[in-house]
């Protein structure tokens, strides 16, 4: 019996030394307040703080409105890797989406998030409308 967890200790010690990890800047982006058809893409910055290559499996979200893109090559221990999310303007009004990471640190699963407000654009034909409409 005594064997066996001076086993799982040094098992334990083994597997934390060896483990992935990776640290993102920032795990939410916040848009802020932008407007309809602008530009949705961001990028999450993090750095690979483990021992071994980290490895981006696969990533999802939590809907069709946000395209994750994952790095196509392993992060190297120390070096920094990008997730770029673009996400769909057209959609009036806030948001509030989930990515998930799927990879072989040492947690498996990283959530990461964006949000934000989409405001409905006033036409420019519309404003001259309503200004001409002043004057009168």
């Amino acid at each position: 019996m005594r064997a066996f967890r001076s086993f799982l200790v040094i098992f334990f010690i083994t597997f934390s030394l060896n483990a992935q990890e990776f640290k993102f800047e920032a795990e939410v982006i916040d848009y802020g307040k932008v407007d309809k058809g602008s530009d949705g893409s961001k990028v999450f910055v993090f750095k690979n703080i483990g021992d071994q290559p980290l490895i981006i499996k696969n990533i999802q979200s939590s809907c069709g409105c946000t395209v994750p893109k994952k790095p196509e090559n392993p992060i190297m221990p120390g070096k920094i890797g990008e997730i770029k999310v673009s996400y769909d303007t057209k959609r009036v009004g806030g948001f509030s989406k989930a990515i998930t990471i799927f990879s072989n640190a040492k947690n498996a699963r990283k959530v990461i998030k964006i949000r934000g407000i989409v405001n409905k654009a006033v036409s420019l034909q519309k404003e001259k409308s309503m200004l001409s409409d002043s004057k009168k």
